[in-house]
């Protein structure tokens, strides 16, 4: 049986007001942790930051950053038993959050927000929630 190769993405976690920041792209019903894969030979730092840039139009501060956790769940939209690893880091920003390319809305998700929610951002939520760091 050929076991499929877990997507593996970095995702920045942000927590303002006891809320974690979401991002939903175009045409999309769902919304996920801010973030995406690592270009070859990038760091988890340096493909955060690039990321990040991309999608918020905000630049990470990397001295800032620091390893909170790591999740796996069922990649959203994809075949059955194709994971996602996700990577998250807490960091600051410097600029404005703004949606930028394929991100169409940005969304600020409490642990009640299991239905608009990607499987992986529902177990993120269940984590930052039992640290008791969102509502």
């Amino acid at each position: 049986m050929n076991i499929p190769q877990p997507i593996d993405k970095l995702a920045w976690l942000y927590i303002e007001q006891r809320k974690l920041l979401a991002v939903r792209s175009y045409g999309k019903a769902l919304y996920y942790i801010p973030g995406g894969k690592r270009d070859p030979g990038e760091t988890d730092t340096q493909a955060l930051i690039r990321e990040i840039q991309e999608e918020l139009s905000v630049d990470l501060m990397p001295e800032s950053l620091r390893y909170a956790n790591s999740f796996q769940a069922q990649a959203h939209g994809k075949t059955q038993g194709v994971m996602v690893n996700m990577t998250c880091y807490f960091g600051k920003y410097t600029g404005n959050l703004l949606p930028a390319s394929e991100i169409e809305e940005i969304q600020w998700l409490t642990s009640n927000d299991n239905d608009i929610s990607s499987s992986a951002t529902l177990m993120i939520l269940a984590y930052l929630k039992a640290q008791d760091l969102i509502d």
